[in-house]
């Protein structure tokens, strides 16, 4: 034989020397769940081991997070049911939730990279991206309130505001109203390709932002698109996106490397709920090694041509890494 492809398995070091796709910290972005009051840390019952905090914990938590050199968090806020209406009114408030914590987190570690959901359902009384007008989800009426919101992030101090609600043009209108307001320098990271998905779950729990009827179909992907995925992203891209997101990414990494090929703009996949979800419930039932799993799908999600992921394993990644 002249060919002999396992030399190049031989041994830890050889494999490591060769290995072609690389996990590192500053490749994760961790999602925080940030609720009103003080000394809050509950755990979220369907995401075992993850949490919702008040601001103080959260601050903490930042700490923690770049301390094992995760540089991006990306931030969503738990809005009581009282304080929502169908206007997104508690959204775009100056001292809003949303708005103190990026100041606190700025103020707190101004090397902490900060993104920040701009999405109507958590503020919603109808529990959907979108304002609601005769049980319909209204596209144009949704886009103006969400470039408010991406403004009133950006003056907070957000470094990039990340629309995840699925309305068309509404990146364009992100991109002009920031302009206007003189934040050119505030990136946007567009959920393009985000699909309707069963893996949104435990998220839908941690925010309590499921749908109060219906479905989100009107305006999230269908699950069987591929090529729609890409006039997605492109639309995207060509109205200022500076980075497009594929999500979920597990039952999409077919996609997740479809974009990467098509476009010449970082690519990031959020690694769902509901995945997370799937191997903390397998581990606990002693069906698989979960350090294993763990690490084995972020490499494939990486591997798929991810430069950027979202994943409720952060910190259980870096241990991983460590410890390799």
């Amino acid at each position: 034989m002249i060919h002999r492809p396992r030399i190049l398995r031989a041994s830890a070091s050889i494999r490591k020397m060769v290995q072609e796709t690389i996990l590192q910290p500053h490749h994760l972005m961790a999602p925080l769940f940030i609720v009103e009051g003080e000394n809050i840390e509950e755990e979220i019952s369907s995401l075992p081991g993850y949490y919702r905090r008040s601001l103080d914990k959260t601050l903490e938590e930042v700490s923690v997070l770049y301390e094992l050199g995760i540089r991006s968090v990306l931030l969503f806020i738990k809005c009581p049911d009282h304080k929502k209406d169908n206007a997104g009114t508690e959204a775009l408030f100056e001292d809003g939730l949303m708005q103190t914590s990026i100041r606190a987190i700025r103020k707190h570690l101004p090397e902490m990279l900060i993104m920040t959901d701009v999405a109507l359902d958590p503020y919603s009384s109808y529990g959907h991206d979108g304002i609601v007008k005769d049980q319909e989800i209204v596209n144009d009426l949704t886009v103006d309130v969400l470039a408010k919101m991406a403004v009133s992030h950006a003056a907070a101090g957000a470094h990039f505001v990340a629309p995840s609600d699925m309305m068309d043009g509404r990146i364009a209108a992100l991109r002009q109203s920031l302009e206007n307001a003189g934040f050119h320098n505030t990136g946007i990271m567009s959920y393009s390709a985000k699909y309707a998905s069963c893996f949104y779950g435990p998220f839908r729990d941690a925010l309590d932002s499921a749908p109060g009827f219906g479905d989100k179909k009107t305006y999230q992907m269908n699950p069987a698109n591929r090529i729609e995925a890409v006039k997605e992203v492109l639309l995207d891209v060509s109205e200022g996106a500076d980075i497009v997101m594929v999500k979920p990414a597990l039952s999409y990494l077919d996609i997740i490397r479809e974009v990467k090929n098509t476009t010449h703009i970082p690519v990031s996949a959020y690694h769902v709920s509901g995945e997370y979800a799937m191997i903390k419930a397998a581990a606990q039932k002693g069906w698989l090694n979960e350090d294993q799993a763990i690490l084995e799908t972020t490499l494939s999600i990486k591997r798929a041509g991810a430069d950027l992921i979202a994943t409720y394993f952060t910190k259980d990644i870096v241990r991983i890494l460590n410890n390799a």
